[in-house]
């Protein structure tokens, strides 16, 4: 069973923390010196669970009056259950509380499809973050 929580506990931030270093450290090669930044307090983090046991998380700030939803991942063995369209729920909910009207992405190309089925469209050609191919999506907020 999924649940989401937003993040409010050192302990919760310590299992995204796990996730995000599995997920783009481990497997896709992400400096691990970089993928906890600056940015982490300013951010509303969300985790999701599978049975209790964390396998998912994203993050969102507002940036220019636009929300930034980044970070977002999920563990390998648990990407067929929902848990990212989970977690896109969760940051939009946010991304609405805060009054912001659209969101943006940096999407790795091999998750564009994903991002698209939750309603964002490309607006930009392929570019590199780390070595991996990526593009920019938008999506209006109801």
């Amino acid at each position: 069973m999924l649940t989401t929580e937003r993040i409010d506990s050192a302990a919760q931030q310590q299992e995204a923390f796990r996730v995000r270093m599995e997920v783009f450290v481990k497997e896709q090669g992400v400096p691990a010196e970089i993928e906890i930044d600056e940015h982490e307090k300013e951010a509303s983090h969300v985790l999701i669970r599978y049975n209790d046991y964390a396998i998912g998380t994203g993050r969102i700030r507002a940036v220019d009056g636009i929300a930034k939803l980044e970070r977002v991942c999920v563990l390998p063995a648990y990407r067929m259950v929902k848990a990212g369209a989970a977690i896109m729920r969760e940051l939009e909910r946010i991304a609405s509380e805060k009054g912001l009207k659209q969101a943006k992405l940096h999407a790795q190309t091999h998750a564009a499809a994903f991002y698209e089925k939750q309603g964002y469209s490309i607006v930009s050609d392929v570019f590199l973050e780390e070595n991996i191919p990526h593009v920019k999506m938008v999506k209006q907020l109801r």
